[in-house]
């Protein structure tokens, strides 16, 4: 995790006297969380397990889920803003095997990003119209299973603080003052430590969609 934090630090450093002359734009949004490749589903092969017995594949799926997020957003001239982000997540999911009981399956995740954010018609400074989204966020999971009640009966937890990038597009309707209203679509990829081989759990890859406001 100390390695995800000194990777986030330059772009946070570089940008304190340009963040600190511009009024911010703050933003809310709720997002639904559309997981795809492994996330969305995984099929383990079949092993012996340490009593000897054959454990048949296991298939892992997990459904779309909801999420936050807070943005402050510093315009540092007329098409590029720098934009904080602190975003939060859960999905529910489920492990099946033939013969076996279904395992309940639930993944949270909490995310402290800094973003780019690109205004080609030169609207940073008033967060209005189209704009593209590219950045890195520290990104602390948690992946539970149970047997019981998916809210209350977990027996199993693993949590995780990987690196994960984002890219995407947006676009700010409403006038030059005011609130303004948001749609966002990114993709959201695990680059650091989804080994499955080395024991990592998949990496945690979605389609983000965000509705919301700024203002």
């Amino acid at each position: 995790m100390r390695r995800t934090t000194m990777l986030l630090l330059p772009l946070l450093l570089a940008s304190g006297a340009a963040l600190h002359a511009q009024s911010p734009h703050v933003g809310f949004s709720l997002n639904l969380v559309i997981p795809t490749g492994e996330f969305a589903s995984t099929t383990y092969p079949a092993y012996l397990n340490t009593s000897g017995n054959l454990v048949p594949p296991q298939k892992e799926t997990y459904d779309v889920g909801l999420g936050g997020s807070f943005t402050v957003s510093f315009p540092v001239d007329r098409t590029l803003a720098i934009r904080l982000n602190l975003s939060g997540s859960a999905e529910n999911g489920t492990n099946r095997a033939p013969g076996y009981d279904t395992i309940n399956l639930r993944h949270s995740m909490f995310n402290l990003g800094g973003d780019l954010q690109i205004f080609p018609d030169g609207t940073a400074f008033r967060h209005r119209g189209l704009y593209f989204v590219v950045g890195l966020s520290a990104d602390f999971e948690q992946f539970d299973r149970s047997f019981g009640d998916p809210l209350y009966d977990y027996t199993d937890t693993t949590r995780k603080s990987r690196m994960g990038g984002s890219i995407g597009l947006g676009h700010s309707f409403g006038y030059d003052a005011g609130t303004r209203f948001t749609l966002e679509a990114t993709f959201h990829k695990t680059l650091t430590a989804h080994d499955v081989e080395a024991g990592d759990p998949p990496a945690t890859d979605f389609v983000k969609v965000g509705f919301g406001f700024v203002f």
